[in-house]
């Protein structure tokens, strides 16, 4: 952390996950040990060999977005307004438009409108929608949500596959710290659920194919893995000074004080089993945070329950934090919400602050069979109440792409 970048306050959370809408209910969810995913209802996938995701269910578009963009907006737009709208009113509001960042990533952006899209007879080109180009690009979800809000300061749409959310917290968070902008909304945003993405992902065998066990399918670190499951869904954080917040009396769920970024160099979808570019994201975050390993009392893993990527986040976490890794709790929560992608870093964000404001570290579930190469204290099955003083939260995405940020507990009297 550089002497003079100001200490950066979570102020505000918004989700929209297969866990339910709204912090209370994924905290609940989280809490219970509950499971997100089901069989698939977006679109008939007998004829897929994967037949389940984490699907958000009991989300009315009409409840965020007006009925004309209900009809031309793409769902993930849906998903990102709603993330906004819910993370601006528990922020409180934003001061100054006109110096608030907006930092949103998604890994694909509107996936239902490029289906949609390719799907047009090439015969019938005027049947394409006028709306198909700024519902596919990626950048949207940053749009709309700078658009819905009049935020005029600095504006960007990370696009590093599972990372991008949570590069975008690390972005706006520097953007705050450094100055550059007085307060961000930052998070991620994905609709994924269409079926070219759910049957490519089944065809490189990257998910799991338990479609008779839905929520039992997610089982991070378990030796009986096989395959992450895809979600949908947003979060986003508001971001702003600490002594901004106290000013005006806001809530503060937790202070980001560190963001890492390295890449594997290594291969297009697979991780470096060695761990050397996972354990430098972690060590750069730490050392932005100017905190020392043994500080950090939880750590969120990206762990998604692929058989390659679990053990090559075990042993990054052990490179990273030495003979204290088998000391640090570590959960995937993505046992109970599935794998939002580009979303899904903002999510485990939100969930390290929550982690970090209620004391509690939440589990991985469906974890019953233990790997031997996977040997870190996973918080199985069931969370715990610990002091926790800071949190790490890990994205590694295909790419090679690595990001991690750290979380503290806000102390007032500091």
């Amino acid at each position: 952390m550089t002497p003079t970048r100001r200490r950066v306050a979570v102020t505000g959370i918004g989700l929209v996950t297969p866990l339910g809408v709204g912090v209370d209910a994924v905290w609940d969810g989280l809490r219970r040990g509950s499971s997100g995913i089901r069989p698939i209802s977006r679109f008939d996938a007998t004829r897929l060999p994967v037949q389940i995701a984490g699907e958000v269910v009991d989300f009315d578009p009409h409840d965020w977005v007006s009925r004309k963009d209900c009809i031309r907006l793409d769902r993930v737009l849906h998903f990102a307004l709603a993330a906004a709208q819910q993370v601006v009113d528990d922020a409180g509001g934003l001061a100054d438009p006109d110096s608030t960042a907006t930092v949103v990533g998604s890994a694909i952006g509107g996936a239902a409108s490029i289906e949609r899209g390719v799907h047009v007879d090439i015969d019938r080109p005027r049947m394409v929608s006028p709306f198909f180009v700024p519902n596919s690009i990626a950048n949207m979800p940053a749009a709309f949500v700078a658009h819905r809000f009049g935020l005029r300061g600095p504006s960007s749409a990370p696009v590093t596959a599972c990372a991008a959310s949570t590069d975008a917290v690390g972005q706006a968070m520097r953007l705050v710290g450094d100055g550059y902008a007085d307060a961000a909304v930052a998070g991620g945003a994905e609709s994924c659920l269409v079926s070219p993405i759910v049957a490519g992902f089944a065809n490189m065998r990257a998910l799991s194919v338990r479609n008779d066990d839905p929520t039992g399918a997610s089982r991070p670190f378990d030796a009986r893995r096989d395959g992450f499951v895809l979600a949908e869904g947003a979060a986003m954080l508001v971001l702003e000074p600490v002594e901004a917040a106290l000013r005006r009396g806001a809530r503060v769920y937790a202070e980001v004080s560190g963001f890492g970024q390295s890449n594997d160099a290594h291969h297009m979808t697979a991780p470096d089993p060695t761990g050397r570019g996972a354990a430098a994201a972690m060590t750069a975050a730490l050392a932005d945070a100017g905190l020392p390993a043994d500080h950090v009392d939880y750590v969120n893993a990206h762990a998604t329950s692929t058989k390659m990527a679990d053990v090559a986040e075990t042993v990054a976490i052990r490179r990273a934090f030495g003979a204290y890794a088998g000391a640090l709790p570590v959960s995937s929560t993505k046992s109970m919400t599935g794998h939002l992608l580009g979303a899904a870093g903002a999510l485990e964000a939100a969930i390290c602050a929550l982690a970090l404001r209620h004391q509690w570290i939440p589990p991985t579930v469906n974890h019953h069979v233990p790997d031997p190469e996977c040997d870190l204290d996973y918080v199985p099955n069931v969370g715990r109440s610990r002091q926790v003083r800071a949190a790490l939260s890990n994205s590694f995405a295909f790419g090679g792409h690595n990001a991690s940020l750290v979380f503290r507990r806000h102390q007032p009297e500091e």
